[in-house]
């Protein structure tokens, strides 16, 4: 059995996208700007 070139670039998709259902991962500067940021108010 086979499944169409559309099915499996679906699924795969599917499972990337899984990965990271939250966005893309901030790095340590950018927590540090954003926490800068906060505390001013």
């Amino acid at each position: 059995m086979t499944q169409s070139q559309r099915q499996q670039e679906r699924q795969w998709k599917e499972r990337k996208q899984a990965q990271h259902p939250h966005g893309k991962v901030k790095s340590f500067e950018q927590l540090a700007e954003d926490v800068g940021k906060n505390d001013s108010k």
